[in-house]
């Protein structure tokens, strides 16, 4: 029997690092939004990980969202995540969301470094909603 077979975790996490390539190799929401009401550009110096979010809203609640980038499979996975769990929501919704919140939309464990390059893709969003909203 492989290690696979006789520990469910191992497998469980395998699914989720499957989930993780998928996002990174086809993520969704990735282009860009013209005219977008929100535009910030968010980058990690540490890594070179760079996240710019387009958001276009209708009556405060994001009507679009895109995103453009490049960086680590666990930058570019949880924000195109991010990007599907945030659609629909008001601003409001959007900046209640927790850096834990993201980190458990991926379903592993990441270290203190990695949830850096977790949050890139919120940090960008909720620092283009302050900016938004100091208009």
């Amino acid at each position: 029997m492989t290690q696979e077979n006789m520990d469910p975790s191992f497998v469980g996490e395998g699914m989720y690092r499957e989930n993780i390539l998928d996002h990174y190799k086809n993520p969704h929401n990735k282009g860009e939004i013209e005219n977008a009401e929100i535009k910030f550009t968010e980058n990690n110096p540490l890594c070179g990980d760079v996240i710019t979010i387009n958001l276009k809203l209708n009556d405060h609640k994001v009507d679009d969202i895109k995103f453009s980038g490049q960086g680590c499979a666990i930058s570019q996975a949880a924000t195109s995540m991010l990007t599907d769990e945030i659609s629909g929501k008001t601003l409001e919704e959007i900046k209640n969301i927790k850096r834990e919140d993201v980190v458990n939309l991926l379903g592993i464990d990441v270290g203190p470094v990695r949830t850096k390059c977790a949050v890139l893709g919120l940090v960008a969003i909720k620092e283009g909603i302050k900016e938004f909203e100091n208009k």
